[in-house]
């Protein structure tokens, strides 16, 4: 499923305190990074996650090489890597983290069996939407552009 009710989003994303962003680039121009950005601007606890630049710093934290390396809680993993890379993630994420409520996948990303494998461990998985844009959008924060009246328009 990739239609997700507004009251299901924004319970995941009130709920949420401590987001893991697999696939975190350390460049800006990437959406991971901005994403990733975005969360930690509004009062998320975001764990950079990225084996090729395990142990460099990314907005105040350390990038770490795998879920398994986090020590704490996290209650969200944001995917930002291919479809076919999923099911290790959702693994490793169910195998290590415990207190973990969501894995969502960002747009572009899905995988069905992965997706029943989490949902079965009573886990919440949103697939092929991106956190920030639902936030921006589920606090009027895209209002501008139409997004959270109901009505697109090119009109400003």
């Amino acid at each position: 499923m990739t239609n997700y009710s507004d009251p299901f989003l924004k319970g995941i994303l009130h709920r949420t305190k401590t987001v893991a962003v697999v696939g975190v680039s350390m460049n800006p121009v990437r959406p991971s990074y901005y994403v990733a950005r975005y969360l930690g601007l509004k009062g998320y606890h975001v764990i950079p996650v990225n084996p090729r630049h395990a142990g460099e710093q990314l907005f105040g934290q350390v990038v770490q090489e795998s879920l398994a390396a986090i020590e704490g809680p996290v209650d969200m993993v944001d995917i930002f890597r291919r479809s076919e890379a999923v099911p290790d993630i959702v693994d490793e994420a169910l195998a290590v983290l415990p207190d973990l409520r969501t894995i969502w996948m960002q747009i572009g990303v899905v995988h069905a069996a992965a997706t029943a494998k989490a949902e079965a461990c009573g886990v919440d998985v949103v697939q092929n939407l991106c956190p920030k844009i639902e936030y921006q959008r589920l606090h009027g924060e895209l209002r501008m552009g139409g997004f959270a009246t109901g009505v697109i328009s090119s009109k400003l």
